[in-house]
């Protein structure tokens, strides 16, 4: 991604604004020494390397484990699985909130090679996720209970194994809000191969909790949830031993520094209302469509769910790789550098995940089929409204790290998240009316697409060479042509071939074909040397790139 010499002035030599800080973040101590970040494309690269191969052990097992786990629960027991665990994602936006604030904070200090301060944050966001630990316990055991034993709709004979599933997610919620500090230093740092490394073992244990599942002869929904926290809380001990032995701001130690725990506290409050809304509009649905349309529709929807996961996995290696280049180029007021890697993640980002999105898209159905051999009803088309939903997350997505970089979201997620919530209502008055299913999930992909904008127009206020006129035309309006030829070009084998194997592979090598000489011819000189050094010529890692890319 091309960024250009570190400096405060645009290409005219205008210059420009200083960034001011939040007023409600303290300001920053200054660091005997704050050397400029190194932001390469080289380092980007490597880490989304590190992360695509993650991606890609992750989609393969995800894709298995979902087929086997639903043939052997069934329709009923996993949409079981699917709404209770809702419950406390439900409750998990304080987690949420505070996991952006950690990652942005400790991020931002080792930018500015803080060490003290940096080892203060780390344990200061320790203290604060111990607290929101006790809170959802506490949630968890008292509202989301009697929500659990009072609204939700499940059989009686299966209330047993619900309960056991409840309780198996809240001891993983726990486990996970506290491992949210170190995964925050692990991105910090850009050592992403770890997650790669340890996803091998993930993948190992994963399979073996099918092999207990299929041969075990307890109730089935009880063991798979007790068997996956097993396994989650293996995989964070090890991430947890990784971090304190290589990187020593991660060992705890009690500090009660009011300069650093007010403004963490002040920028998760304002994220507070934009991630419970967030959430809301997910699981919230998961629900209404559970008291409106039964637990075989929740089926449906979970499985929607998880190939939207499953594809969005494609961009995340590079999402995670870029964001912390983001927050330490606006760390050293760099604008240059932070708005060339925003548009660039933001067209790539979209046009990689175009390529996956087209043949999942165009064969919905018979890539259901062969990889579940069930396909509940409603499955085909929520997966393909959710593959939509995607294309305006992602960009949302890119433009939300350069607003988290900045500490300004108060106006994102107030006007976000008011209008996210708002699906929840809506949503609810239109099933009672008798309305369809989709009607949920179109209206979500609609409101995402507006908050985009949103995102885009609140990060121009901070970062001036970032507008919404220049986000249409280095981002919109290089993606629409190709958007469009892609989709009518993998039409048109519907029009000659059944469906099947070999029209799925001929839809999905001709749009990727398309997609990728349109973008290679459209690209700009650093994308192209980027692409010939990585795709065409498969040479050592880092050997032709230019440093500034």
């Amino acid at each position: 991604m091309p960024i250009e010499e570190n400096t405060n002035q645009s290409s005219s030599g205008t210059q420009l604004e200083k960034p001011a800080i939040d007023e409600n973040l303290q300001p920053i101590e200054k660091a005997e020494e704050s050397p400029e970040p190194t932001v390469s494309g080289q380092r980007v690269a490597k880490n989304a390397i590190a992360l695509y191969f993650r991606m890609f052990i992750s989609m393969a097992v995800g894709f298995y484990t979902s087929r086997v786990v639903l043939n052997v629960l069934g329709v009923q027991d996993y949409g079981i699985y699917s709404v209770v665990g809702s419950i406390i994602t439900m409750m998990g936006f304080i987690k949420t909130s505070m996991s952006g604030a950690t990652s942005r904070f400790l991020t931002f200090e080792l930018g500015r090679n803080n060490k003290q301060r940096l080892s203060d944050t780390f344990s200061s966001a320790m203290i604060i996720h111990i607290g929101i630990m006790l809170l959802i316990f506490v949630l968890g055991e008292t509202v989301g209970l009697w929500f659990l034993e009072n609204k939700l709709v499940i059989p009686p004979e299966r209330m047993v194994a619900a309960r056991w599933v409840y309780q198996a997610n809240i001891i993983g919620a726990m486990l996970t809000i506290t491992q949210v500090p170190y995964n925050a230093v692990i991105i910090a740092h850009e050592k992403m191969s770890i997650y790669a490394y340890l996803d091998i073992l993930a993948v190992t244990l994963r399979l073996l909790i099918l092999y207990l599942l299929v041969i075990g002869s307890f109730d089935k929904l009880i063991l798979y949830s007790i068997l996956s926290l097993a396994v989650s809380a293996i995989m964070m001990g090890l991430y947890r031993f990784y971090c304190i032995r290589h990187f020593s701001e991660s060992h705890f130690h009690f500090v009660w520094r009011k300069d650093i725990l007010k403004p963490m506290l002040s920028f998760s409050g304002w994220d507070l209302y934009g991630n419970m809304s967030d959430v809301a509009r997910t699981q919230g649905v998961i629900m209404l469509v559970n008291m409106f349309f039964g637990l075989v529709a929740n089926a449906a929807v979970s499985i929607a769910f998880t190939v939207q996961g499953i594809v969005m996995q494609f961009t995340s290696g590079i999402t995670t790789a870029v964001r912390p280049q983001i927050v330490k180029t606006y760390s050293v007021d760099d604008h240059v550098r932070m708005s060339s890697l925003v548009y660039m993640s933001a067209k790539y980002l979209y046009l990689l995940l175009l390529i996956v999105s087209v043949p999942v898209f165009m064969e919905t159905h018979y890539v259901l089929e062969l990889w579940l051999k069930i396909v509940p009803l409603y499955t085909v088309w929520l997966v393909r409204l959710m593959i939509l939903f995607n294309f305006s997350a992602l960009m949302s997505v890119v433009m939300a790290m350069g607003i988290h970089a900045t500490g300004k979201i108060k106006r994102i997620s107030l006007i976000n998240g008011s209008l996210y919530l708002s699906v929840i209502p809506v949503s609810y008055i239109v099933y009672r009316l008798h309305g369809s299913l989709y009607f949920a999930f179109i209206y979500n992909a609609l409101a995402v697409f507006v908050g985009c904008l949103n995102n885009v127009y609140t990060l121009s206020l901070s970062v001036k060479l970032i507008t919404l006129g220049r986000f249409i035309k280095k981002v919109l309006l290089p993606i629409a042509p190709i958007t469009l030829i892609a989709f009518a070009v993998a039409y048109l084998p519907r029009l000659y071939f059944q469906e099947g194997f070999l029209r799925l592979l001929i839809v999905g090598v001709v749009s990727t074909i398309v997609i990728f000489v349109i973008t290679y011819s459209t690209a700009e000189t650093e994308v192209k040397e980027l692409i010939k050094s990585k795709v065409l010529r498969y040479v050592k890692f880092g050997k032709h790139i230019d440093p500034n890319i």
